[in-house]
C-alpha cells in the first residue's frame, strides 16, 4: 500500500500530465488538416465564423472558379511549435498537389491564436498572383481587420476581393490606408499650461506683495 505523502505525489504527477497533455493535442500541422481539397469551402477549425458568415464566404470563393481557381478558407486555433502560418499554407498546399489535386488551388489561412492571416497559392497560379501580391493582401489588407477587433468575415471578404480584382484586369488596390488620429481640441490645461499658470499667479502674488507691505510699513510708522 502507498504512503500518503507518495499518492500525494503520484496524484500530481498525474495532474501536471493532463493539462500539459491536452495542449500538445490543440497544435495544429498540415497532417492535422484536410490532406486533400475538402467539399466544403470554408473550414472554420478555430470556430471563430458564424453560420452566416460561412454561407457569406462560401459565395464568394465560389466565385473565383470562372477564372479556374479552386479556393478555400481555413482557420486555425493554435500551430505546432516553429511552425509559422505561411509555412502551414505551403505544407498543406503540398499535401493537396500530392493527393492529385489540380495546380489551381488558392489557400486562404487564418490563425485566431495571433489574428493573423497567409494567402499561398499553387505553382500553376504563381503568374497570376505572384508573392508579393499575396504576403501585401495578407499582412496588411487582412490584417487591418483582424487588428480591429478581430474581424475574420471582414478580413476574408477584404482579401478576396483584392485579389479578385487583380484576377478580372483591374488595377491593384493596394494596401488600406490607416486612419490618421487626430487629437480634439479639449479645455482641458496640459501639465506645461498648468505650470505656467502657477507661474504667472505667483508672480502677481509676489508684486503684490512687494508694493502692499512697504506702503503698510510707511503708514505705521507715519503716525
Amino acid at each position: 500500500m502507498l504512503r500518503p505523502w507518495l499518492c500525494r505525489i503520484v496524484a500530481v504527477v498525474v495532474l501536471c500530465l493532463g493539462l500539459l497533455w491536452p495542449s500538445a493535442g490543440w497544435a495544429l500541422s498540415a497532417s492535422s488538416l484536410p490532406t486533400a481539397p475538402p467539399a466544403e469551402r470554408v473550414v472554420d477549425e478555430a470556430g471563430v465564423l458564424s453560420r452566416a458568415a460561412i454561407g457569406e464566404l462560401t459565395a464568394q470563393l465560389n466565385a473565383f472558379e470562372p477564372d479556374h481557381i479552386d479556393a478555400h478558407l481555413i482557420t486555425v486555433k493554435r500551430l505546432d511549435y516553429g511552425l509559422t502560418l505561411p509555412g502551414l499554407a505551403q505544407d498543406i498546399l503540398a499535401s493537396w498537389l500530392g493527393s492529385g489535386a489540380e495546380n489551381n488551388q488558392l489557400l486562404f489561412l487564418l490563425d485566431s491564436q495571433t489574428n493573423s492571416a497567409a494567402v499561398a497559392v499553387s505553382s500553376g497560379l504563381e503568374a497570376e498572383l505572384n508573392s508579393e501580391l499575396l504576403k501585401s493582401t495578407a499582412r496588411t489588407t487582412m490584417a487591418q481587420p483582424l487588428r480591429d477587433g478581430a474581424r475574420y468575415r471582414q478580413a476574408s471578404l477584404d482579401g478576396m476581393t483584392r485579389l479578385q480584382t487583380v484576377l478580372q484586369g483591374g488595377e491593384d488596390p493596394g494596401e488600406p490606408e490607416i486612419a490618421e488620429v487626430v487629437t480634439l481640441a479639449t479645455n482641458v490645461p496640459t501639465q506645461e499650461e498648468t505650470s505656467e499658470s502657477n507661474a504667472f499667479t505667483w508672480v502677481v502674488v509676489l508684486l503684490v506683495v512687494g508694493t502692499v507691505v512697504p506702503m503698510l510699513t510707511w503708514w505705521v510708522f507715519s503716525r
